[in-house]
């Protein structure tokens, strides 16, 4: 599919990897277009699938969430219905950023905020160990952020 991408397409995609909520008008410039042009093409991004959508990144500090961790799950059993479950649940919970099925030691990778490590004991506590088919978690809690939310490559 990315090979029906030219170079304009791709400075499209990067500069609104940049600033989602940048005008046409500033778009066409930063590419080199003029204004039709450009909204017809970003048009087509959106309707072919390479843009997914446009959301506002939020400050985890600024609202209050000082842990981030990366927990690693683990079942005892492999039931396709408890991991569908699992997901389902996993789902509906906020704190949990994202969620990896992964091979490997873990059978997910979860990313998870809390406001601190009291709040981080509780959610494992009450919440995440009573997950359907977790059998073992361990916790791997980031010390700092180096990098984060970085565009895909588009070269």
């Amino acid at each position: 599919m990315t090979t029906d991408l030219d170079k304009t397409d791709r400075a499209i995609l990067a500069a609104l990897q940049n600033d989602g909520r940048m005008s046409n008008a500033r778009l066409a410039e930063t590419v080199g277009l003029s204004e039709t042009p450009c909204a017809r093409r970003l048009k087509r991004l959106e309707s072919e699938g390479y843009i997914d959508q446009y959301r506002a990144m939020l400050s985890r500090s600024a609202l209050g969430f000082g842990v981030v961790a990366f927990v690693y799950v683990r079942f005892a059993v492999h039931d396709r219905t408890v991991a569908t479950r699992f997901e389902r649940e996993v789902q509906a919970i906020p704190r949990i950023l994202s969620c990896h099925n992964v091979s490997g030691s873990a059978d997910y990778i979860l990313q998870v905020v809390a406001r601190d490590l009291d709040d981080y004991g509780t959610f494992m506590r009450d919440e995440m160990r009573s997950l359907p088919g977790v059998t073992s978690v361990e916790s791997a809690l980031s010390l700092r952020e180096v990098k984060a939310n970085g565009g895909l490559p588009l070269s």
